[in-house]
């Protein structure tokens, strides 16, 4: 599932790439959120390879290079996404204050679920679960590069989130063939997951969310943008940015 997991973000961003909707004239910034996130997947899929080859001291030692690996990513998951709802860029398929709350949300989420993972590393079948699904949270930009977005709207996000929750879905079939049962590991990782998108959704269409979206905004392009309006179309070439 790891390999799936790494072929589903490749596919994305290539089809991405090969339509034309990304340029890599894209600011540093981008650059370096490219980098860090996709190194992220390398390094999620080299755990599995050392783990299914018994390379435990690589293993271990990887995971808290990994650990450290979440610092920058929290950065510049949000920085980007300040960044281009401040220059008023957000993509036309998303509400430009939904898109503020759940892009950082979902790091969050990512980061949680991998702390969780991380602190119950000796209970294996808590940890290899947990990781899963702190993967799964991130694999949202790589269904909305997949799925026809402007064909969703006004749900896009909710759709690519849905897809999301594939990924755990199948491990618990896998674990109902393979045992019986189904493990605890998943229904905490699944619940954390949907909560994230409740929580979402309630600061979306809260006061909470538009005065958020007023200090991010303020002095920028993106204040003149209605919050909770999607963008228009773009005229010319459709390129997202990223």
């Amino acid at each position: 599932m790891a390999l799936v997991m790494a072929v589903t973000i490749i596919a994305g961003f290539s089809l991405q790439l090969a339509a034309g909707r990304s340029t890599f004239r894209s600011p540093p910034l981008v650059h370096a959120h490219a980098i860090v996130f996709m190194g992220w997947w390398v390094i999620y899929l080299l755990q599995n390879v050392f783990v299914t080859r018994g390379s435990m001291t690589l293993h271990r030692k990887l995971g808290w290079i990994a650990v450290m690996w979440t610092v920058p990513m929290v950065f510049l998951g949000c920085a980007v996404t300040v960044a281009m709802v401040r220059a008023g860029h957000v993509p036309f398929i998303f509400r430009p204050l939904q898109f503020l709350i759940f892009d950082p949300m979902t790091v969050f989420t990512f980061v949680g679920l991998t702390a969780a993972a991380v602190v119950m590393r000796r209970r294996t079948e808590w940890h290899r679960r947990l990781h899963y699904c702190g993967m799964s949270m991130l694999l949202g930009p790589a269904f909305g590069r997949l799925l026809p977005m402007p064909l969703l709207v006004p749900w896009g996000w909710e759709a690519a989130f849905a897809a999301c929750l594939i990924f755990p879905v199948i491990g618990m079939i896998a674990d109902r063939r393979r045992t019986g049962t189904v493990h605890p590991a998943w229904s905490r990782g699944v619940a954390v997951m949907i909560a994230s998108f409740i929580v979402t959704e309630a600061i979306t269409y809260s006061p909470v969310g538009s005065a958020i979206y007023t200090a991010v905004t303020a002095g920028s392009p993106g204040a003149e943008v209605p919050p909770l309006d999607f963008p228009p179309p773009p005229t010319g070439p459709l390129i997202t940015g990223r």
